[in-house]
């Protein structure tokens, strides 16, 4: 029996010596492949993507870990998201003011809707800036804000009839 093992010993060793190199080469390319995948994710570069993908086809595993500590932070998607997500903040501060009640477009200095003529804004009692409705004091002048009291302003009718109204 232990001269039938003896005889069959190097059939066994050259199976998991085959064993081994099929997984040691398989792990390889794996991380040769997943190496060249990442780094495109990461640059446009063609040439830093050849780079990276010798350096682990090469080192083998010091070359992974030297990768790891060197490839860009994040992927391009990544860095795509967040120019977008930076735009779209600028475009929100940048965007103009609309009139609360009928959603035009009103320019910032606009005291009435030109559309609905809402009272966006009153006028500074002492320099005539605009100011927010709520302003008790202008930032421009200083001067305190009294109970300003609108007058309407009648198109199309009369003198007379605006006096008896």
């Amino acid at each position: 029996m232990i001269d039938q093992l003896l005889e069959q010993l190097p059939e066994i060793v050259t199976g998991l010596i085959v064993v081994i190199a099929v997984f040691i080469t398989s792990l390889w390319m794996g991380m040769v492949l997943w190496t060249f995948r990442d780094i495109r994710a990461r640059t446009r570069d063609f040439i830093v993507q050849i780079v990276a993908t010798l350096m682990v086809a090469v080192l083998t595993l010091p070359g992974l870990i030297v990768y790891f500590l060197i490839r860009p932070r994040e992927t391009l998607a990544e860095a795509y998201e967040r120019a977008l997500e930076q735009e779209a903040l600028l475009q929100a501060i940048e965007e103009p003011e609309v009139c609360p009640s009928c959603a035009a477009r009103v320019r910032a200095d606009f005291l009435f809707c030109p559309h609905c003529h809402t009272q966006l804004k009153k006028a500074c009692v002492s320099c005539g800036r605009a100011l927010d409705l709520e302003w008790n004091l202008c930032p421009y002048c200083g001067a305190p804000q009294g109970n300003q009291v609108v007058e309407p302003v009648f198109s199309g009718i009369d003198e007379e009839a605006a006096q008896l109204a």
